[in-house]
């Protein structure tokens, strides 16, 4: 019998304590890929030996700042060849892949390949964030440490989740969006056996960070006033068009990744291509080489003027997307958010100038168009919303966060079919799920599915009569399965139409004496989702019901085919339409 699955178990201990410690190992990581970075940074820019995380904008290379970027997809090439080609790209896709396919089974070098090569792509001017080389690596870290382990399939998961999550939250003091953007892209799930230890870890790596960095919030903005009315609205309209440029973007991205694919060169030698365009752009918009952070940030705080913006959105759209393109290693977090920023801080301007009976405010709507744009190109709506919050801590954002990624979403999920985290992997055959919603078979018990009127032999019974009764060809007579109940009305087990006609038996045989084995049965007070995993585990097609309080007594048979019609009242929930209030009654048959 099937036991009654429990949401926790003493298991869950055991991988939220590893989690914890697999936190606080992620966040040491993370400040050593941002003193990594800063040390490729200063040397390639500066010449001098530091790990301060610098911006390359202030560099005095003049026309030498283009062949920075070159060495650095050199290098981040050979270590893609002769390393391992899944250090291409922002890393989350490949997590998700081997989620999807491979048990959740990172191969150890990406652990140290990925964020080596991301801190060269990024030290040398790459227009990349250091999120997703970091999450990529903690989802990595997770899974080796799980290999290592005895644990399931989902647990390996739960680990790699949790390792992403902490060095997500590391990076930028963000637990809860960490927890989400694990939910929304690695796990597929939300269950507390595995919500928990993410959560745990994100909250270690959380509290690492603000030992070595403070608790100050990522992106500080000033205090701003409660939206009005119109001023809401705008923002969710603003939101409708950054879902449109959020597709744009996606399809940009994935049409100059397939002009590399027709180059008659090597994939090696296309990092450093990007490099050329990151370079030449770089030299003429010095603020689109690096992480950009503090882009992000002055954004935000209105430093920028409309030019500044305006030269920052597109250019850094241009260097990074051929940059991504080529196949380099590098994030994509904070350059959609610089780019969405920059967009909704210039929208916001010009709406300032243009209507001011709206009471836009810029600041806001570069919060509110940052945001969408990731909820537009990523589909993940809730890590977009609650991180733009926990960055800025703007709580007068929430409201017009919560409309515009909304609105960003539905003209996404109208207009494209994959993301930009899942094209790349279903163009490789992977079927990644789209909606998390409840297993249903789990929500309904196995006494409300099972047939109830079932055709049984007595034990006593000899084979001679249940040969004439088959051969009779009767309507009760059809099935392919017969339970066998004893004298005192328990079931004994289930004999099939193909024993009975076995010839080694002789019509005088009992049909007690063809029960090789004991009823496999489960009670009326499981689910179908239980049931239908006994049968998997038991490879069998039917199962005996039994009752609570009398364990040997039949009340019904449950059956794959039963499992299947239980979906139907699903599909007519999903697909029929109909009106109960103020329409005209059926007419009676």
């Amino acid at each position: 019998m099937p036991r009654q699955f429990r949401p926790l178990d003493r298991r869950v201990l055991w991988i939220s304590f590893v989690a914890m410690l697999l936190g606080a190992c992620v966040a040491g990581v993370a400040k050593l890929l941002t003193a990594l970075i800063g040390m490729v940074t200063n040397l390639s820019f500066y010449g001098r030996w530091s790990t301060e995380f610098s911006s390359p904008a202030g560099n005095h290379l003049g026309l030498w700042v283009i062949v920075v970027p070159v060495i650095g997809g050199l290098i981040v090439g050979v270590m893609a060849r002769w390393g391992s080609r899944a250090i291409r790209g922002h890393g989350i896709p490949e997590a998700m892949e081997q989620v999807l396919l491979n048990e959740s089974r990172i191969p150890p070098r990406i652990t140290w390949l990925k964020p080596v090569s991301s801190a060269v792509a990024i030290g040398t001017g790459g227009p990349f964030g250091a999120e997703g080389p970091i999450i990529a690596t903690g989802g990595a870290l997770g899974s080796l440490i799980a290999q290592l382990m005895h644990v399931t399939a989902d647990e390996r998961k739960t680990l790699l989740a949790a390792g992403a999550a902490a060095g997500m939250a590391a990076v930028f003091s963000a637990p809860i969006s960490s927890v989400l953007l694990a939910v929304e892209l690695l796990l597929f799930e939300r269950r507390a056996r595995s919500l928990i230890p993410v959560a745990l870890a994100a909250t270690v790596g959380t509290g690492i960070r603000f030992i070595l960095e403070g608790n100050q919030p990522m992106f500080p903005m000033p205090a701003m006033a409660t939206a009005t009315l119109p001023a809401l609205v705008t923002y969710i309209l603003l939101g409708l068009l950054v879902g449109v440029v959020s597709v744009g973007v996606t399809k940009l991205t994935y049409a100059i990744e397939d002009g590399f694919e027709k180059l008659p060169i090597h994939w090696m030698w296309w990092p450093a291509l990007g490099g050329i365009v990151v370079g030449v752009v770089g030299y003429f918009m010095p603020l689109t080489l690096g992480v950009g952070y503090t882009n992000i940030a002055y954004v935000l705080a209105g430093q920028f003027g409309l030019g500044t913006m305006l030269a920052l959105c597109l250019l850094k759209l241009v260097s990074w997307s051929i940059a991504l393109g080529s196949g380099t290693s590098g994030g994509t977090l904070a350059p959609l958010f610089t780019i969405g920023g920059a967009l909704g801080g210039v929208l916001g301007l010009t709406l300032t100038h243009v209507a001011p009976w709206l009471q836009i405010d810029s600041r806001m709507a570069a919060l509110v168009c940052m945001a969408a744009i990731f909820a537009g190109a990523s589909r993940a709506f809730l890590t977009s919303v609650v991180f733009a919050f926990e960055t800025t801590q703007q709580p007068h954002g929430l409201l017009p966060l919560l409309g515009a990624c909304a609105a960003a979403y539905l003209i996404s999920g109208l207009l494209m079919r994959n993301t930009i985290m899942t094209e790349k992997i279903v163009r490789r055959g992977v079927r990644v799920p789209s909606d998390y919603a409840a297993d249903y078979l789990d929500q309904i018990y196995v006494r409300d599915a099972c047939s109830k009127e079932v055709v049984s032999l007595k034990a006593e019974q000899r084979i001679g009569d249940v040969r004439a009764w088959l051969a009779a060809e009767g309507a009760k007579s059809k099935h392919q399965g017969f339970p066998v109940i004893g004298g005192e009305g328990n079931v004994v087990g289930v004999i099939t139409r193909r024993q009975l006609y076995d010839v080694a038996q002789s019509d005088d045989t009992l049909v007690q004496a063809l029960v090789a084995r004991a009823p496999l049965v489960v009670r009326e007070d499981h689910t179908l989702r239980e049931a239908a995993d006994h049968m998997v585990e038991s490879q069998v097609g039917r199962l005996i019901v039994v009752g609570r309080k009398a364990p040997h007594r039949m009340v019904g048979i449950i059956t794959r085919g039963d499992l299947l019609a239980a979906h139907a009242k699903r599909l007519k929930e999903a697909r029929e339409t109909s009106r109960h209030l103020g329409g005209r009654k059926p007419a009676a048959s």
